[in-house]
């Protein structure tokens, strides 16, 4: 399993928009292959700083089967003109303890 890691900073005043906009294009992300789940937090302390966790069976699930396909563009199309600045991207894996 493979941990996508996201820090979005929402531009001020767009938080609702962007909270109600995510919800619709959960929908994509969630039909994908490899799709195993994901969540969104919103920070207490910063306004308009969110947290976007997603799993995936692989790295490739994301980096390949998301990125490049058709959903994808949707997903960018409803959710990226919110970010300022645009946010990194992270991949993790588990280490077992």
């Amino acid at each position: 399993m493979i941990l996508e890691a996201v820090i979005l900073h929402v531009k001020p005043g767009l938080e609702f928009d962007f909270e109600t906009t995510f919800k619709k294009a959960s929908k994509i992300i969630s039909s994908m292959d490899g799709y195993l789940s994901h969540e969104l937090h919103k920070c207490i302390e910063v306004n308009g700083k969110y947290l976007l966790l997603v799993r995936w069976e692989t790295l490739e699930s994301h980096t390949v089967g998301f990125r490049s396909s058709a959903e994808y563009r949707e997903w960018k199309k409803l959710l990226h003109h919110f970010y300022e600045p645009f946010p990194t991207v992270e991949h993790f894996e588990g280490i077992e303890i």
